[in-house]
């Protein structure tokens, strides 16, 4: 195995000590997408010790041009069963659980306290503040990236440093993905590889400390760019929770903002039905003092609804992303 890797270990960086971290370490990869797919192969290769991997989606050919790690042959597999089979034959020392799940805020919370560093490479604004909302509480640095069309971001957040939240108070009027966007299969191939040496600097200890820092990429101008974020200061106003859908209580009023079309029947029995244009009239009759819930699929109607029904004094408010949780348990 030191023949593996001789090339790592020659670097005074490195050394027979971190790669005793790097093998006693435990990653958690949320998304094994077009991100999550570098990460996976070269935190691998460098012999991180465990790797967790979550993801509820199937490979579809649409994802090939820019998720290598799988063959023609995988479309319709589970993609975490798909990465799990080729990690173990890039490195069979490399423990791997796979997680063929849809993470929502409870899970986030359990899984992340039993990793050493956790990697965003979901498509989701609501995993990613799910994610930073649990490594702020158990105190666990988060590596986070984002990519659409030729341009993408990649930073490492909480642990010390400021929360994804910090710098991103506000969830963008518009969400676009690669769907609807388009992305090329090498530019998240480079942000994928910088979340992966994010990684390893953090493991390793590298000073400076990735911790704190943004490092944007537009590869239309090749231009490399980024900024230090150690000094914003912690959200303090607005910042409603995500929550999972078992944390709801009896007590609590829900809204479901998805339409008929969206979900003829919603999963809450006691959810009323309101669009982000009615759910100020549709409250009028809920107390400041009662807890609302505002439900969506992505979490960007539910952030709007909370950000009105704010304005309008209310205070207790909780955000739940949907995504494909209906049909993940159908």
């Amino acid at each position: 195995m030191t023949t593996r890797y001789a090339r790592q270990i020659v670097l005074p960086a490195v050394g027979e000590a971190g790669q005793a971290r790097l093998a006693s370490s435990a990653v958690l990869v949320v998304g094994a997408g077009g991100l999550g797919c570098p990460v996976l192969q070269y935190l691998a290769a460098a012999g991180i010790g465990r790797i967790t991997i979550v993801d509820h989606d199937r490979v579809d050919e649409s994802n090939l041009h820019r998720q290598p790690l799988y063959r023609t042959a995988d479309i319709g597999q589970l993609k975490v069963e798909v990465a799990k089979k080729a990690i173990e034959a890039l490195n069979p020392s490399v423990v791997v659980d796979a997680l063929p799940i849809s993470l929502d805020p409870a899970a986030a919370k359990d899984l992340v306290r039993g990793a050493d560093v956790i990697v965003d490479a979901a498509d989701s604004i609501a995993v990613t503040y799910s994610l930073s909302d649990a490594c702020t509480a158990a105190g666990k640095p988060l590596v986070s990236a984002s990519c659409v069309g030729l341009k993408g971001y990649v930073g490492a957040f909480c642990a010390g440093a400021p929360s994804y939240r910090s710098v991103f108070p506000d969830i963008p009027q518009s969400l676009g993905n690669c769907a609807t966007l388009g992305v090329l299969g090498a530019v998240v191939g480079v942000l994928g590889s910088l979340q992966a040496q994010m990684v390893l600097a953090l493991i390793l200890g590298l000073d400076p400390s990735p911790l704190g820092q943004l490092v944007s990429v537009d590869l239309q101008k090749l231009e490399f760019g980024g900024f230090s974020f150690l000094d914003a200061p912690e959200v303090t106003g607005f910042a409603p929770p995500f929550i999972a859908p078992s944390d709801i209580n009896p007590d609590d009023i829900v809204f479901e903002l998805r339409s008929i079309d969206e979900v003829l029947a919603s999963p809450f029995p006691q959810a009323r039905r309101a669009t982000v244009d009615t759910i100020v009239e549709r409250s009028r009759d809920v107390s400041e003092s009662s807890r609302i819930v505002l439900c969506c699929r992505s979490g960007l109607r539910a952030w709007r609804a909370a950000s009105l029904l704010r304005e309008q004094g209310h205070r207790k408010l909780a955000l739940i992303a949907m995504g494909d949780l209906d049909e993940v348990r159908s």
